[in-house]
């Protein structure tokens, strides 16, 4: 009764009955997908749904070691090790991993194929978790300061030049973790900026896109000079790094052309142009995005049924199991259904940020923000990419889409964190 009664009050099983609910909504959905095209019935291994079925239940074994058998304060101690480890597998994956549409991102060993680049998302929160709750850590430091920007940097450039474009977009979320730990609006607002000018020169002109840039100086400066004492040491400062960003970011206008000219490939240029609207490509790389678009519209407000979808049914949609299985979910159970889904993952990510605030661990809170930022992103950017928001760069939906790499790391975060927050439970 006493062990019955610690778990009861220390595990937070309202996280695990939400992660075990958009689990079956993936294998439902997943055989959904592929119904037609395998013949195999929903538990046969030699199906993607009975693949996913294994994975599922291997995640869920190791989610319960993770819980219940290792030490929740291991995690950050092997943090630094398991950080330069994956770091390792990550460049080595471009030499000698196997291609992949195009993306050197996947090993494969034995028949079972994983993406270090799913891995580096636990490890680079960990590391980032032990460096930030450091003693008098403070993103005002300049040391500190760099320490993160290596820590989110590194990553990110090995995981573009593996062509992964969609899992370096993912480490954009880690910039909502250092903004609730001190990380000022003004640097989120700069970012936005510099999409928007990015966006206005692709869609209009440089010239278009200087003029916005000029229009939102005049504002930033009225703000600066009226927050600040005249000639005063710190407006003179902020006037220097003033004029230095604005005229680093008519740099970027004038060279966002090239770049995307001469640097992106010809299909990344291609999804860009038709999600801006430049280009119209309905059969081309625009097909995905136009078939999904069907698929969800015609499901209505509560879809057409388990297994009577017609676009699912006869395949019109391609990598309708992974990267697009949110229109499956559009069109056999409708509007209701992607509510339902849409408010599972909000209860998820909202119920990680309470614990999180509850902790008294730095490490655990911060910890805590990676991973709902990491789930928030992956979420907006697939969902997004269904429905013509996003390009379409190939990234699953969390506990959803068919992968077991995918599932297994998404599992591995979200238990570390059940872990962590438990550990805090049993003492206080």
């Amino acid at each position: 009764m006493g062990i019955e009664r610690r778990l009861g009050k220390t595990v937070d099983w309202t996280l695990i009955l939400l992660y075990l609910l958009l689990v079956l909504t993936g294998l439902l959905n997943i055989y959904a997908s592929i119904h037609s095209t395998e013949s195999s019935g929903f538990m046969d291994l030699a199906s993607r749904s009975g693949r996913q079925l294994l994975w599922a239940g291997i995640s869920l074994a190791i989610g319960a070691v993770i819980l219940f058998i290792i030490n929740p304060r291991i995690w950050e101690v092997l943090a630094s090790p398991a950080y330069f480890t994956v770091l390792v597998l990550l460049v080595a994956v471009i030499f000698i991993g196997a291609e992949h549409k195009g993306s050197h991102s996947w090993f494969s060993v034995g028949g079972v194929s994983f993406q270090p680049a799913e891995i580096s998302k636990i490890t680079t929160s960990l590391l980032l978790a032990a460096v930030m709750s450091r003693q008098n850590f403070s993103l005002s430091g300049r040391r500190n300061l760099a320490a993160v920007a290596f820590i989110l940097g590194v990553p990110m450039l090995v995981i573009l030049a593996e062509n992964e474009t969609g899992t370096m977009m993912v480490y954009l979320g880690f910039l909502f973790v250092l903004y609730r730990e001190g990380l000022p609006g003004m640097v989120l607002a700069l970012l936005a900026l510099v999409a928007a000018l990015c966006i206005i020169t692709l869609k209009t002109s440089q010239w278009w896109a200087l003029a916005f840039l000029l229009a939102s100086g005049a504002v930033a400066l009225w703000y600066l000079l009226r927050h600040t004492r005249p000639m005063s040491r710190e407006r003179r400062f902020s006037l220097r790094i003033f004029a230095a960003v604005i005229i680093a970011l008519a740099a970027l206008v004038f060279s966002t052309e090239f770049a995307f000219t001469h640097i992106l490939q010809e299909h990344q240029r291609l999804r860009i142009e038709v999600l801006l609207g430049t280009k119209v490509d309905p059969k081309g790389v625009g097909y995905n995005v136009h078939q999904s678009l069907i698929a969800i519209g015609s499901g209505g407000l509560f879809g057409k049924g388990f297994l009577q979808g017609t676009q699912t049914t006869f395949g019109f949609v391609p990598e309708q199991s992974t990267d697009f299985i949110f229109c499956t979910i559009g069109e056999e159970w409708g509007f209701a259904g992607c509510l339902v889904v849409l408010i599972l993952y909000g209860m998820l990510i909202s119920r990680i940020l309470s614990d999180s605030e509850q902790s008294r661990e730095a490490f655990t809170r911060i910890y805590g923000y990676c991973l709902a930022s990491c789930l928030f992103m992956h979420l907006a950017i697939n969902v997004g990419m269904t429905i013509g928001l996003m390009p379409v760069i190939g990234i699953p939906l969390p506990f959803i889409s068919y992968g077991g790499s995918s599932l297994c790391a998404f599992t591995v975060m979200l238990f570390i964190f059940i872990a962590l927050h438990r550990q805090e439970k049993k003492y206080f």
